[in-house]
């Protein structure tokens, strides 16, 4: 495992297994098989209601607490100091830890700036050892780093090949916060799987396609995130730590970039409302 070193020094895994979507029944196996082929940072959230199976396997793993690195998400419904506050203390219970290693503010809605104090006070406290935004887009990243104590050390955002956030990645340099995605198989869309161009770089390395496709973004210096419910998959995400894209399969990849969400776009009023209508 290669490993990233945050703003305030601590050492985040640069790739994790995210849990986005997997049922909490199902959650606690697939947390433990990751956990088992050599994962050593798993990704919840609050919303994904699965931050119970998370902790379970965690603790039923074998691996020591120090050696594994946790990040969870405040959710829009506990926006605010005081929800926030609570919701923190709610979440370190159910991950059965004192601590997580990332705490994020998941979207930037409702009072984040109340959210982000509250963070503070449990990173100053111990209850998170780095803490960070995710889905902030580089105007409202700019705003919360220019306006807090202390500046986001994560910024988790939707990058893949076709929309590769290469702006956005310029700004989290610019102040010092870390890239990492979200998405890193575009859940599949547009052919990901069989697009011609990762299919045959990654032959060239005798890799698949998604294996060339996380590794273009870590050689980009984003910490990815993969998701896969079925075992063998986990181990073929993993294993892109032994060859290297060259200058002309990094260029062909970049070529793919559309420049913008497969999803949604925060800039989009009927995705606010959608998105902030989630927690009346």
């Amino acid at each position: 495992m290669e490993y990233v070193t945050l703003s305030n020094g601590v050492k985040m895994p640069q790739l994790g297994y995210g849990v986005y979507q997997v049922s909490n029944e199902e959650c606690e196996r697939c947390v433990r098989d990751a956990i088992s082929v050599g994962y050593r940072a798993i990704d919840t959230a609050q919303s994904y209601h699965n931050e119970d199976a998370v902790g379970a396997a965690v603790a039923a793993s074998g691996v020591p607490r120090s050696e594994l690195f946790l990040t969870t998400k405040i959710w829009i419904a506990n926006g605010g100091y005081e929800k926030a506050k609570t919701s923190i203390d709610q979440s370190l219970k159910n991950l059965r830890s004192d601590y997580v290693d990332l705490l994020l503010i998941h979207q930037p809605f409702n009072d984040y700036y109340g959210t982000w104090r509250a963070m503070e006070e449990a990173y100053k406290a111990g209850k998170a050892r780095a803490i960070g935004v995710s889905n902030f887009y580089p105007d409202r990243l700019i705003d919360l780093c220019r306006f807090v104590e202390i500046k986001p050390m994560v910024n988790q955002v939707e990058t893949h090949v076709f929309n590769q956030q290469h702006q956005a990645h310029e700004i989290m340099v610019k102040y010092g916060v870390q890239h990492e995605n979200w998405g890193p198989f575009a859940e599949g869309r547009k052919d990901f799987f069989t697009n011609p161009m990762l299919v045959e770089i990654g032959r060239k390395h005798g890799k698949s396609s998604a294996q060339a496709a996380l590794r273009y973004l870590l050689q980009r210096d984003v910490v990815v995130i993969p998701k896969s419910t079925h075992k063998e998959r986990m181990i073929q995400n993993l294993d892109v730590f032994d060859f290297a894209l060259d200058d002309q399969d990094m260029a062909a990849i970049e070529a793919l970039d559309e420049g913008q969400s497969l999803f949604f776009s925060h800039y989009d009023p009927a995705t606010v409302e959608m998105i902030t209508g989630l927690v009346r």
